[in-house]
């Protein structure tokens, strides 16, 4: 099995010497310390292990050409944020290659809403997510955080290093701006 060298160093520590010298290699690192946690999650949400081997790497690329964008102060957070929403983005996109038929024969139940009020959803979690990136990073990571993976505000303290003074704030602020940019997407 593979051994880290590198695992004395906390991922903090990889992440200024990439910002530093702009060299891949941490980034890999840090990649290859947490591809066992990608593949759980990518096969928690897609339940099929070829298709979460192709969304790890997906997720491999996108962290190479996003990190750059972003002030990262805890990666394994904001890994397991990008993985979730490039598992999400899959499933959406699974449902976009169901006929229309077939949709219509589940949707048009007598206990379901109707196939508007599943597009008009689905279109709503769009805007969500879409607004979601838009949010600070703090906001988006204490928002996520407590919504998305329903950890207490005391976890999120643990997890991120903020006091639990900024966790509430970052999540009542995140959640106003999250309603006001859904709402602005909405009337588009």
């Amino acid at each position: 099995m593979f051994k880290d060298v590198y695992s004395h160093i906390e991922d903090k520590e990889l992440l200024d010497r990439y910002f530093v010298d702009n060299d891949n290699k941490w980034i890999g690192i840090l990649l290859q310390r947490y591809t066992m946690l990608l593949l759980g999650v990518c096969m928690k949400y897609l339940k099929n292990e070829e298709e979460a081997k192709d969304a790890v790497q997906q997720i491999f690329l996108k962290v190479i050409t996003e990190i750059p964008k972003y002030k990262i102060t805890f990666f394994k957070s904001w890994l397991y944020m990008v993985a979730k929403n490039v598992c999400l983005m899959r499933l959406r996109k699974r449902q976009e290659h169901i006929p229309i038929e077939l949709t219509d024969q589940v949707i048009q139940t007598d206990d379901t809403p109707s196939k508007e009020a599943y597009i008009e959803k689905e279109r709503t979690h769009t805007f969500i997510d879409e607004a979601l990136n838009e949010l600070n990073v703090e906001q988006k990571q204490c928002v996520s955080l407590f919504y998305l993976q329903k950890q207490s505000y005391q976890q999120i303290t643990a997890t991120t290093g903020f006091t639990l003074l900024q966790v509430k704030s970052f999540i009542q602020n995140g959640k106003r701006n999250l309603k006001m940019l859904v709402e602005k997407k909405m009337k588009q």
